[in-house]
């Protein structure tokens, strides 16, 4: 049985002493260095419950019964459970799982119940679909259509009844443990501090940082090899890639964002087996993207849009062009007469070969999406994320055993032959193979140049070729992206440069307004819990988080006026918060019109008129930013997409975000 996090709160997290003497100070601003944390020492912590970390912590207690030395793998997850925060397409490539679990097939209990039994594509005009040419690698014979938050709960269940991983749902990696001096050097040889483990976040705080009597603080988890496996665009992966500067050799990521509906159709329109990929309409030429429509087993259909967040007009909604693509007629025949039974959204990576970093910084490594191993002409990344995981496995593996006879001052665990294991690996070829084909989409010939090279590559030249390319650059000029801000940012234009966007009215159920759609997610966070959503860059946030400067930075002026007021920080740090806040609109609203409005995919961001009383000290000319991250579903498009790149995304209290059960 998943373990709970309360099942583990009464022996493991302690208050201090000074905090426990009196209430009255619960009720006082949080200063970091004032508590006790509890901690747990392990030999591997796994950061992120899915395909990838699970992946890991399976191969590492295979390895513990072929070698006979016991080792203690931990898998924190912050979702409520195991498979609430999954979300994908999703059809599976199972070679990896072939590997791991080669009897995976004559398990009960298994959800892989839906091959894949046909693949074909269209072409969408306003009114028509038209096939199209299947290109090879999108092939998906031997496959298999999965909902994978359900193929991640039964893949957890393996690793914890059959393999003993300690799987703990609602704990939640909010920085990563560094040693309190350089003991290592990072990739390009320069002094650094190594990572020994996770600190999870505190539990019970108010939206201005203030103690509640159900404080707890968070527990840090001290690891030999701790394995980040969060997916795209992790809070951990951002500050590890920052911290060892994995990405100098590589070019920068690349992202799309995927909204996904689930549907219970009609028996006469339900074809079991069914693959179908969709370009052209809703997008238009310059916007890359595409639909899928798959048909899942038990007469579920799932079908979503996938746009790339290089889009450059500011008025464009994903989920409005989501809604907009269900009234097509080749999709109103599908759907009639249906029931949608699930809606998320999450961003995904693009960016490929072009795009790795290095896999492998001082006490740790990055796995699967945090490393951005989706292979974007299949559409599928399970199976290559699964596979880092067990390559990453084998050599936290030796790392750990190492350091176990070197004695209790072990050096930092040394991963780089995971890196160099990667690269010998058939996912690297997965990924070689196609990596011009998403960058062949960034000429001024827009789909139409990319459908024609990834053509010809495809068919005829399997990637057999000279040259790489590299992801374009806006038309406006070189831009200077460092290892926390994207690159897909740039590429959106002002406001004034485009006409709104007239989207069609809501056809329900066909189509719905975007908040009953969120109700469909499950999602709940406390509201009364610090906005998880920090309006400062990325880099300033994780110089913030070393030495604890000021653990409330970007989380609202009320949060760091509370800090002040125990001189955790400064006056200027509370007019810094200010000014934040003020440019964010400032831009965002005068030049963007408000982009998060209606890019993100669960209302989290409004830009509200105030006036008189309610102006507030943070707004520019009657206009206020509001967050409702109570709304948040994890998809980390406001932190990829945002122009100004001052929305740093972190992690909530644990358990707290969506409940997908069906994606």
């Amino acid at each position: 049985m998943l373990r709970s996090r309360a099942s583990l709160l009464p022996t493991r997290h302690i208050l201090s002493r000074s905090l426990r003497s009196s209430a009255v100070r619960l009720s006082q601003p949080f200063d970091p260095k004032a508590i006790e944390r509890a901690e747990d020492e392990v030999d591997v912590c796994i950061v992120g419950g899915g395909p990838a970390g699970l992946s890991a912590a399976i191969r590492l207690k295979q390895l513990e019964r072929e070698k006979g030395n016991e080792i203690r793998v931990v898998v924190l997850e912050k979702g409520s459970e195991i498979g609430s925060h999954i979300l994908s397409g999703a059809v599976v490539e199972p070679r990896a799982l072939n590997e791991l679990l080669p009897e995976w097939q004559s398990m009960d209990d298994h959800p892989l119940t839906q091959p894949a039994t046909s693949s074909n594509m269209l072409f969408l005009t306003q009114n028509r679909a038209l096939p199209i040419p299947h290109p090879p690698q999108m092939s998906n014979k031997g496959n298999y259509i999965v909902s994978l938050s359900q193929f991640t709960r039964w893949l957890a269940g393996i690793a914890e009844n059959e393999y003993g991983v300690e799987i703990y749902p609602g704990f939640a990696g909010a920085q990563l443990l560094l040693s309190d001096t350089p003991d290592s050097k990072d990739p390009w040889g320069n002094p650094v501090r190594s990572v020994r483990g996770v600190i999870t976040n505190e539990v019970g705080l108010t939206k201005d940082f203030r103690m509640k009597s159900s404080f707890e603080p968070g527990m840090a988890f001290r690891s030999k090899v701790t394995l980040l496996a969060e997916g795209a665009h992790g809070s951990l992966s951002k500050q590890a890639i920052q911290t060892y500067d994995l990405r100098r050799e590589a070019e920068p990521q690349t992202y799309a964002i995927g909204l996904k509906e689930v549907w219970r159709v009609d028996p006469s329109q339900y074809k079991a087996g069914t693959v179908q990929h969709i370009l052209g309409w809703p997008l238009d030429y310059q916007t890359y993207g595409g639909a899928w429509v798959y048909h899942m087993d038990e007469g579920l259909v799932s079908l979503g849009l996938v746009i790339a967040l290089d889009y450059k007009n500011p008025w464009l909604s994903p989920y409005r062009e989501l809604q907009r693509m269900k009234h097509h007629p080749f999709f109103r025949t599908l759907l009639k007469d249906g029931e949608r039974v699930g809606y998320g959204a999450r961003a995904l990576t693009e960016g490929g070969f072009q795009s790795l970093p290095k896999l492998a910084f001082p006490g740790g490594a990055l796995l699967g999406c945090s490393a951005g191993v989706v292979n974007i002409a299949k559409i599928k990344g399970t199976h290559n994320a699964m596979k880092t995981g067990m390559l990453a496995a084998e050599a936290a593996w030796d790392a750990v055993h190492n350091q176990a006879s070197e004695g209790e001052e072990a050096a930092p665990a040394d991963m780089s032959s995971y890196d160099a294991a990667f690269h010998r690996s058939w996912v690297r070829d997965d990924l070689y193979e196609v990596r011009n084909l998403r960058p062949s989409f960034g000429t001024k010939l827009g789909v139409w140049g990319g459908m024609l090279y990834s053509g010809i590559d495809s068919l005829f030249l399997k990637g057999r070729v000279p040259w790489t390319f590299k992801h374009h650059r806006p038309e406006h000029g070189p831009v200077k992206v460092d290892n926390t801000s994207s690159l897909d940012s740039s590429f959106t234009e002002k406001a004034s440069k485009h006409s709104p966007i007239e989207y069609p009215p809501f056809e329900a159920p066909l189509s719905t307004d975007l908040m009953t759609s969120v109700t469909l997610t499950g999602t709940n966070h406390a509201e009364d819990q610090p906005v998880h959503l920090r309006v400062i860059k990325t880099k300033d946030y994780i110089k913030q988080l070393d030495g604890l400067k000021n653990p409330a930075a970007g989380a609202g002026i009320g949060a760091v006026k509370a800090e002040a007021e125990i001189d955790a920080v400064s006056q200027e740090d509370v007019d810094a918060e200010r000014e934040r806040r003020i440019e964010h609109v400032k831009v965002n609203v005068g030049e963007y019109a408000g982009l998060l409005g209606r890019a993100c995919p669960a209302g989290v961001y409004e830009y509200v008129d105030v006036e008189g009383e309610n102006k507030g000290e943070d707004s520019w000319e009657g206009k206020k930013l509001v967050i409702n991250s109570q709304n948040c579903i994890h998809c980390k498009l406001c932190d990829i997409k945002v122009p100004t790149q001052d929305i740093t995304w972190t992690v909530p209290e644990g358990s707290g975000g969506p409940k997908y059960t069906v994606t």
